[in-house]
């Protein structure tokens, strides 16, 4: 949706700003955007990118994946996406007859689903680097001990 400069909200961010606030590259916003994990919900009427609260709660919902929970971009795009899949469900659920509702919740707990199978492989994959890690903590005890220390 392009916007007339004067009708743009007063906490609509340009890239600039918006970058600065979550600590990344206006390059990162924009490479972010062609993955299309993060759209800007605004233009300007000549075609600049504006940033609203949404977009910067996804923004930082995108970092958290990256940096705290250590997904990849390929796997972050198909968490939003179940993300944005389930909210849709959400919105429409209320307006829905009772065979909709059906048919969402089967789709929510089938996105549901496939969201825990990308928690779980990662939990898996963090848990056997918890093991290794154990074992040569032990082992490293075990050298010491032999060496008197």
């Amino acid at each position: 949706m392009i916007v007339d400069q004067s009708q743009r909200p007063t906490n609509a961010l340009r890239i600039g700003e918006a970058a600065e606030q979550a600590g990344v590259s206006c390059r990162t916003l924009r490479y972010y955007e062609e993955l299309g994990l993060l759209v800007p919900s605004q233009h300007s009427a000549g075609g600049a990118r504006r940033y609203d609260e949404a977009d910067l709660a996804r923004l930082v919902r995108i970092r958290e994946l990256q940096e705290l929970l250590g997904f990849d971009l390929g796997e972050i795009g198909e968490i939003l996406r179940g993300e944005d899949q389930l909210a849709d469900i959400r919105s429409h659920y209320r307006d829905a007859t009772v065979d909709e509702r059906r048919a969402m919740l089967h789709s929510a707990v089938v996105i549901n689903d496939r969201l825990r199978d990308l928690v779980k492989a990662k939990q898996d994959r963090l848990s056997g680097m918890m093991r290794q890690l154990e074992e040569k903590a032990r082992r490293y005890r075990e050298l010491n001990a032999e060496l008197g220390g």
